[in-house]
């Protein structure tokens, strides 16, 4: 047993902090950790339960586990615990989730208010040294982003209006399998039950259908891995310009180079890699592989070899005068 805690309010507190750890805690631990008796234990937990907090008892041998209610309690977080909320609040009041930006903003100043000194000068640290760069994406309902999760955890088809990039509304009738944020932007992935095949919609011109469709049993994703997926569809299957294209290094030695929704990355050998990569025209393609900054050979198609063959001589023009100094 550990030294007792005389003062009743902290002696609350810690168990209150003891219960938030997601367990069933028997009354004999909690005794134990509180350094009293199990008669002790039973009169705290009662008061909790005065101040709101659902803490209930579990079967079998006598045990207690702090449940969801009705409204929300205070919590009690650690150092760590506190940094990391008020980081990710911080990072959603520019986020691309649309309405819960001033929620966020009110949650924060309140969880500024009551940070020790010490967390506020480390807080005050990590926001100087972070950097966002804003850039252009739309903004998603967050209530289109819980529809679309509700589906997906009841496992119930979601019938929705889409209206594609070039304005075509069609109405959908999907297995929803994952909601992936990716480059800034909401993607929904499911088994399209129209198109018999996998598709990929962008949320943000998702509008369900209610109510919910059937229930369905999960499929398994290409490949296994439904960010991979996503990747391959984005950087290659969705654009006019296609290529495959080797590269004079590892794909070990790449691994790094490729961002996200650039394209796919094969291994060969160990001196050679093969990329999969798409874009809206050949002189993004070409662009896209001198940005690797690696040798490479292209064999098609036509127009890729065009646009690297242009992009070779624009730059030996660029330093033409130089050679001749």
């Amino acid at each position: 047993m550990l030294e007792p805690v005389d003062d009743p309010s902290a002696r609350l507190l810690r168990l209150l902090g003891l219960l938030q750890t997601p367990r069933d805690w028997p009354g004999t631990v909690l005794a134990d950790r509180l350094g009293v008796s199990a008669r002790t234990v039973r009169r705290d937990i009662e008061r909790l339960r005065g101040l709101g907090y659902p803490v209930h008892a579990t079967q079998g041998a006598t045990g207690y586990r702090l449940a969801a209610g009705a409204t929300v309690p205070p919590l009690l977080l650690d150092d760590e615990e506190a940094l990391a909320v008020a980081v990710g609040l911080r990072t959603v009041t520019g986020g691309t989730v649309s309405g819960i930006e001033e929620a966020s903003l009110r949650a924060l100043g309140k969880l500024e208010q009551v940070l020790p000194s010490r967390l506020r000068h480390r807080l005050t640290a990590l926001q100087r040294s972070m950097i966002r760069v804003s850039g252009a994406a739309p903004r998603v309902d967050p209530n289109v982003l819980i529809a679309i999760s509700d589906a997906r955890h009841r496992r119930e088809r979601l019938r929705f209006d889409y209206r594609d990039h070039s304005g075509t509304a069609t109405i959908r009738d999907v297995e929803p399998e994952a909601v992936v944020n990716f480059n800034r932007h909401w993607y929904l992935v499911g088994w399209d039950t129209g198109r018999a095949d996998w598709r990929s919609f962008r949320v943000d011109r998702v509008h369900p259908r209610i109510p919910t469709g059937p229930r369905f049993t999960p499929r398994e994703i290409p490949g296994g891995d439904v960010v991979a997926y996503l990747s391959q569809r984005l950087s290659t299957d969705a654009w006019p310009h296609r290529a495959v294209v080797t590269l004079h290094a590892s794909a070990a030695e790449l691994a790094d180079r490729i961002w996200p929704g650039m394209g796919t990355l094969e291994a060969v050998d160990d001196t050679r890699s093969r990329l999969h990569l798409g874009a809206d025209s050949p002189w993004a393609l070409a662009w896209m592989l001198t940005a690797v900054d690696v040798g490479f050979t292209v064999d098609g198609p036509p127009e890729l070899v065009d646009a690297v063959r242009a992009l070779g001589e624009r730059c030996l023009a660029a330093i033409a005068g130089q050679d001749r100094r």
